[in-house]
């Protein structure tokens, strides 16, 4: 069994074909049978929500999380999934997770990474899609149960994101959890304000001291990339190109716990 799953590390590391992973891990459709079944039965996320949770446990897990989002290129190979896999995998988008944007045919990951550089959450969507309405969707998804007994926690102490994520109903949603925000303004939205006298209200608190920090999304999106089955997707689905990243993101939080 480790052979197998060093199999799947070595194939999103590099990149390569499941076909080309060295016979030294064992049959390749036994590595990338294995990579699919833990995938379906949600082996990989509770992989990953069992180590935030044990770093949660040590005091080795910052509430601090940044927001933001990286495009991938699509493969050729990624090209032509099958009519029915929407039903045969469920969680299967329609849309298999491409879009096309400027750069091209392409996928969206969305992430939320803590003060360490490490991923809480991710969410897959087509290029296209804009940041700033899945800032909820990647809050919503960061859940580490406690060790002990009681409910898992679910809320950030801070969120820092760029001028994307700055809107309306950002902004309530966090105040409504009690959490803070640090976001930067666009200039349009800082002048329709101003022009609106005292109707447009009082600007939005904004630590400079804080949004500093938030080079840690682009840290961590750099070490999810670093893995070559993630900076390209070569995955036909967009479950299985979601848990090519898990995977990825299990590593780092491997190599931090150990």
């Amino acid at each position: 069994m480790r052979s197998l799953v060093n199999g799947i590390f070595f194939r999103i590391r590099t990149g390569c074909p499941w076909r080309d992973v060295p016979e030294r891990y064992g049959p390749w459709w036994r590595i990338y049978h294995l990579f699919v079944r833990l995938r379906a039965d949600g082996v990989w996320q509770d992989v990953h929500t069992r180590l935030l949770s044990h770093a949660q446990h040590t005091g080795r897990l910052s509430w601090e999380v940044s927001v933001d989002s990286t495009t991938t290129r699509g493969h050729v190979h990624a090209a032509g999934a099958r009519k029915d896999s929407v039903t045969r995998h469920p969680g299967e988008p329609a849309h298999h997770g491409f879009g096309r944007s400027r750069g091209g045919w392409s996928t969206k990951i969305h992430v939320g990474v803590n003060a360490d550089c490490g991923v809480m959450s991710l969410v897959i969507t087509p290029g296209q899609a804009g940041d700033g309405p899945q800032m909820v969707p990647v809050l919503e998804k960061i859940r580490v149960p406690s060790t002990r007994r009681g409910r898992p926690r679910k809320r950030p102490e801070r969120v820092l994101a760029d001028k994307a994520y700055s809107s309306r109903a950002n902004r309530k949603y966090l105040r409504s959890r009690g959490i803070k925000a640090t976001i930067s303004q666009p200039k349009d939205q800082v002048a329709n304000r101003r022009r609106r006298g005292s109707a447009g209200g009082r600007p939005p608190a904004f630590d400079t001291a804080a949004y500093r920090r938030r080079n840690t999304v682009e840290r961590g999106i750099n070490r999810i990339k670093q893995h070559r089955g993630c900076a390209t997707r070569f995955d036909k689905l967009a479950v299985h190109f979601e848990a090519t990243v898990q995977v990825a993101v299990i590593r780092y939080w491997l190599k931090r716990l150990s």
